[in-house]
């Protein structure tokens, strides 16, 4: 499962309305009946209409200025592991985002009116959304890059050639364009998968538009805060501050762990994501701890999900050499067709 917490986008000063980031968030409604339409929904209503989540987010933003954030957008991003756990069961992704929007409000280091923030001080908005597009960073579009490039290359040429501006054989250019599809390592429905293109399979995320300002209008609540939960001295006062994003996302997964009875692996959690990106040297020893059985479903998710491994700068001494032999039985084991489960 992978969060993300993101500030309104924009330019030098933020839009005063969320009108433009709920009309982006409509998108896959578009042509559909109102039967099969997915609303917004919040803490405790399935139902919101667009025209109510920009009515509340726009006067929800009191005292703020011009260049602050009038909301911010968190998207959860399950694993197709976890959607098929829970059958991509809509109502079972609400309930999660309800808890995870419990964890979100705890998560601030604020108190109002001398209590602890909760969720019913957080006022969010939450949509699902079914489909996916490839990105230019997807392992599939990175891999199928040079063969895409040929072929557009080719494609330009047969062109010319049909406009007389060069000489060449339509049929062998043809060919030639047949035989890079055929070696492309992405396709879907017999298509070099390129950006823009639907991504196949299960594919629902939520995003989640949080307003600034407490649910009151009163106190300004930022998860891009850069304090982390601390206590500071203000006018002779102790004031609480700071957001824990940390706790944030590994508390949502833990609260979906314990939700749906979902046995994470190692390489699906929060911590091993952030200990990659830290210390590769203590995750490719992690890796090496796992119970064979895990390891291997590791190894499998690694390899599905495109993870790229980092380059390791080792020592030529026995603990480098041990680092690059394990390195190097990792990256087979991803690559070999024997695993799976």
């Amino acid at each position: 499962m992978y969060i993300t917490i993101s500030a309104q986008k924009l330019g030098g000063a933020y839009s005063q309305s969320a009108g433009d980031f709920v009309s982006y968030l409509e998108k896959e409604n578009q042509g559909k009946s109102l039967m099969d339409k997915e609303y917004f929904f919040d803490q405790y209503e399935d139902k919101i209409h667009p025209y109510q989540v920009i009515k509340e987010i726009d006067e929800n933003t009191s005292k703020l200025k011009l260049k602050e954030p009038k909301y911010y957008s968190i998207t959860i991003n399950p694993s197709k592991y976890e959607l098929k756990h829970i059958h991509n069961n809509p109502e079972k992704l609400r309930e999660f985002v309800r808890e995870a929007m419990k964890e979100y409000a705890d998560s601030f280091n604020r108190e109002i009116n001398g209590k602890p923030i909760g969720v019913d001080d957080i006022k969010y908005f939450a949509k699902i959304e079914q489909e996916r597009t490839y990105k230019s960073n997807d392992i599939a579009i990175r891999e199928n890059k040079p063969y895409s490039n040929q072929i557009a290359h080719l494609k330009n040429e047969m062109r010319k050639v049909e406009r007389g501006e060069i000489s060449g054989n339509i049929r062998q250019l043809e060919n030639d364009i047949q035989k890079l599809v055929r070696d492309a390592p992405y396709k879907f429905q017999g298509q070099v998968i390129e950006p823009g293109m639907k991504k196949e399979g299960l594919q629902s995320h939520i995003h989640i538009i949080v307003s600034r300002k407490d649910a009151s209008n009163s106190y300004s609540l930022s998860p891009g805060s850069k304090y982390k939960a601390s206590e500071v001295e203000m006018h002779g006062k102790i004031i609480k501050r700071g957001f824990e994003r940390d706790r944030f996302f590994q508390h949502s997964e833990k609260a979906f762990d314990k939700m749906f009875q979902y046995n994470r692996n190692y390489v699906e959690s929060y911590t091993a994501r952030k200990m990659l990106s830290k210390d590769p040297k203590q995750y490719f020893l992690s890796l090496r701890s796992l119970g064979v059985n895990e390891k291997k479903i590791a190894f499998k998710m690694i390899r599905e999900t495109g993870l790229q491994l980092p380059v390791l700068h080792l020592p030529t001494s026995t603990a480098g050499i041990v680092f690059k032999q394990l390195k190097k039985i990792i990256e087979a084991s991803i690559k070999a067709s024997s695993i799976g489960y």
